[in-house]
């Protein structure tokens, strides 16, 4: 099997480290990846501001970069979600390009995803000692992806999962969201730190690059001395 890797914007400028980890991971169970050169923002902030034009010119764009690929795994919820559920609906309008659209959607797949319900592998050979809890990022809720980041971790040799409170609870982030309604992000990712906080672990795991520097960024403020990580860096591990 081969896929083509989607690494997303923050992804590539903030946590390119899990993009690494989603290749090795993905080559250690025997998958070819590659990776589009071409592919940009999938248009996600453009769409969530309100700003379609521009969304729907970024989908074209990365529907033409992803043309050529049996399979689209990304590390990120929220551009899975954007590619998935509103790609197609951006071209209600246009029958040519919502066929391709809804092509793309079919074959694009968030990590946790692929591995539990396409891959049918919930044990992926990770070791990872610690304390460990999850956040549950909010597109997953909306690509029915409920129990799958959880599955994987439960398998993780060393690993201890200490449950969350509030643990599907938005971070704040959002997106533009957190620039438009600064005071509403702030309140609402102080409360997920003290949860964290509360949780007195070693690692936060999340999915989405968004969440993490989200949560990453109020730990730090706070001087919790919790790390952030990425569901692809512990599933690497070894």
């Amino acid at each position: 099997m081969k896929v083509s890797l989607m690494v997303t914007c923050l992804g590539d400028a903030l946590f390119p480290e899990a993009g690494m980890a989603t290749v090795r991971l993905l080559r250690r169970l025997g998958i070819a990846v590659d990776f589009p050169g071409s592919q940009t923002c999938c248009g996600q902030p453009h769409f969530n501001s309100g700003y379609h034009d521009d969304a729907r010119a970024l989908a074209r764009h990365t529907i033409r970069a992803f043309a050529e690929s049996e399979i689209v795994v990304t590390p990120s919820g929220s551009c899975a979600a954007m590619v998935k559920l509103e790609y197609p609906e951006l071209f209600h309008d246009d029958a040519t390009w919502r066929e391709r659209a809804v092509a793309l959607a079919k074959r694009t797949y968030e990590l946790s995803d692929f591995l539990v319900n396409v891959l049918k592998v919930d044990d992926v050979g990770a070791r990872f000692d610690g304390r460990v809890t999850y956040h549950m990022a909010c597109h997953l809720r909306g690509l029915g992806l409920l129990a799958e980041p959880e599955r994987l971790l439960r398998k993780v040799r060393g690993l201890e999962l200490v449950a969350l409170e509030r643990a599907d609870e938005c971070c704040g982030f959002g997106g533009s969201f957190s620039v438009r309604y600064p005071d509403i992000s702030g309140a609402m990712v102080s409360d997920k730190a003290a949860f964290v906080e509360k949780a007195n672990v070693d690692t936060l795991v999340a999915t989405d690059a968004g969440c993490l520097m989200n949560i990453a960024g109020c730990l730090r403020r706070r001087g919790c001395k919790t790390r952030t990580m990425h569901l692809a860096q512990v599933l690497e591990s070894t």
